[in-house]
């Protein structure tokens, strides 16, 4: 849509906050499934490092416990663009920052639940300060806009 001079009215996806292509519900599933998630952050070649993940809503979430800044959360601010490992699969994703609070509140819930071992309660519990927090990321199919 163009406006009176001659320039487009239309805004970036990241400005009106259009959602995000989703991955079908087989592949949620097999996520969802899993402790464990195969993650490679940027498009270098280098090694698929395992990280925890949930789905929150058929949306797939993953937070940094140690936001280190050569880690794969920084590699993501730097560059959306990345892959995971879903069975024998390799998915190209980007990573989308989650700023909504009640998004953020449900994931501490979801991590909650998908790990409820003693051994996990560390870092659950870890997961809901606020640096860690503020490190949720959903993934999404990866897509050329």
């Amino acid at each position: 849509m163009l406006g009176a001079n001659g320039e487009s009215k239309r805004q970036p996806r990241e400005e009106c906050h259009m959602p995000a292509r989703r991955f079908p519900a087989r592949i949620v599933s097999a996520i969802d499934g899993s402790k464990i998630l195969g993650i490679r952050a940027g498009i270098a070649p280098h090694r698929f490092i395992g990280i925890w993940v949930v789905v929150v809503d058929g949306r797939v979430f993953v937070r940094s416990y140690w936001v280190r800044r050569d880690g794969w959360y920084h590699t993501f601010l730097d560059d959306p663009r990345g892959a995971i490992q879903v069975g024998k699969r390799t998915i190209k994703v980007r990573a989308i920052p989650t700023r909504s609070t009640r998004l953020r509140d449900a994931v501490d819930r979801a991590y909650a639940a998908k790990y409820p071992t003693p051994g996990s309660r560390k870092f659950v519990i870890g997961f809901r300060r606020p640096r860690r927090k503020a490190t949720t990321t959903e993934l999404a199919p990866f897509s050329r806009l």
